[in-house]
């Protein structure tokens, strides 16, 4: 017979089906006995009766232990009592795989201990709910793109020289030269943006940053939108539309999932453009006044960029994201463009989640002018030969243009309410973890 998945059995109920899977939870009462069965597309509890089976599927059912392999064939039915919800009267049992000394019991178990074994620590039901909403917030970044006219346009993930600096790069060798594994593929976006007007790219990207906070991860995916004539305005306007539109659709499409993280979903409910837009001179106004209260430890100084402690206090403020902008430039990516009222503030913005997730998106605008781009290259001590070819995209049609990069693993986190960013992939990599 072939196989029913979990997720379509709705559609079988009075059928006889056969679901091949893996077995979650079991508990028996005599001569009844409750199998609770997943198969990677959803989870159902088998019932069985010892007067309903022969003497071979009734030791199976005795001998079945969790996460062993299993194969079953069963009518479902819907619960009396939980319309939606299916049950399988289970006729036959076979056994695929018995499992010896499963190391994840129901049992509490460390962080460190799951994430040891986190190549199991993936079949249970949290860790399937979270990337579940992982991949419904994929599929949505994908579409709001796909159909707003951009086009994916993959770039390298080797790398001759940085976006920001090489501090945060990791080093490899690459036959006879030195190369980087990326950190952004927003330097080749600007390139595609003057071929194609809208062009994104999306993919993983490493920092090498010796962090070990909630938010930071070594290896993570990154999708990256680029504009040609967009101001920086502009860059926020898409930066809003775009995160409301992938909030609603997991809101849509995932609220089981969210159920089951015990996420509060009215606090997502309200995520609608426009977001509060604070220039980064009335930041540090705020962050000054809160200090001043003793609403927050350290006094922040005019110059400085945002640490996680500000971003929290900021954020915390509004129902929804805020945009932090114009930054000083001093601060900030060589190749951003300057204000041209006030130069020492540059043209960007970072876009910082309620509830004190902080910075989900990063972006703003890119500077055009030639003689200007080649001047901060110089002053950031970069290797020129390096940029020659980004520099061309400044001698031959040059045009203002912006984007922005939004960490999936940040967004994640911060739809499902979750602590630490390690949950929101599944092999994460951090300072002190390369395993599983």
């Amino acid at each position: 017979m072939a196989q029913t998945y979990i997720s379509e059995i709705g559609r079988h109920v009075g059928e006889e089906v056969t679901l091949k899977g893996w077995l979650y939870n079991k508990r028996s009462s005599g001569k009844l006995g409750f199998l609770e069965v997943r198969d990677g597309s959803g989870m159902i509890q088998g019932v069985v009766s010892k007067k309903d089976v022969d003497d071979t599927t009734w030791a199976s059912v005795e001998e079945v232990t969790q996460e062993s392999s299993i194969t079953l064939t069963g009518v479902p039915r819907e619960h009396p009592k939980r319309p939606g919800v299916y049950e399988i009267d289970i006729k036959s049992l076979e056994i695929v795989q018995l499992t010896q000394d499963y190391p994840i019991s129901p049992k509490e178990h460390g962080v460190e201990f799951l994430m040891d074994h986190r190549h199991l620590w993936l079949r249970s039901r949290r860790q399937h709910a979270i990337l579940k909403v992982r991949h419904e917030i994929i599929r949505a970044v994908r579409d709001f793109f796909d159909n707003d006219g951009f086009v994916l346009c993959d770039t390298p993930v080797f790398t001759p020289a940085a976006c920001e600096g090489t501090t945060t790069l990791f080093e490899v060798g690459y036959f006879d030269e030195k190369a980087y594994l990326t950190q952004s593929g927003q330097l080749y976006n600007e390139a595609t943006a003057a071929a194609f007007g809208k062009a994104y790219c999306f993919g993983p990207t490493f920092r090498a940053e010796k962090s070990k906070t909630r938010r930071h991860l070594t290896e993570f995916w990154m999708v990256e939108p680029e504009v040609a004539y967009a101001r920086l305005d502009d860059v926020m306007t898409l930066a809003e539309k775009f995160l409301s539109y992938v909030v609603g659709r997991v809101l849509e499409t995932r609220r089981d999932e969210l159920a089951q993280l015990e996420r509060d979903v009215t606090k997502l409910e309200g995520i609608a453009p426009p977001f509060p837009r604070l220039q980064y001179d009335e930041a540090v106004r705020l962050l000054q006044e809160a200090h001043s209260k003793g609403l927050v430890e350290n006094r922040f100084e005019w110059g400085g960029d945002l640490g996680s402690p500000d971003e929290t206090y900021l954020s915390g403020l509004y129902d929804r994201p805020v945009m932090v902008h114009r930054y000083p430039a001093a601060i900030k990516a060589f190749y951003m463009e300057p204000d041209p009222e006030r130069p020492d503030l540059a043209l960007c913005v970072d876009v910082l989640a309620p509830e004190g997730y902080g910075e989900v998106i990063g972006g703003g605008e890119r500077m055009s002018s030639h003689d200007l781009l080649l001047q901060r290259i110089q002053e950031h001590e970069l290797p020129p030969e390096a940029f020659d070819w980004y520099l061309d995209l400044r001698k031959y049609g040059s045009v203002p243009h912006g984007g922005f990069g939004m960490g999936i693993e940040r967004c994640v986190a911060w739809i499902c309410g979750l602590e630490h960013v390690r949950e929101t992939i599944p092999f994460p990599r951090m300072l002190y973890r390369l395993k599983p």
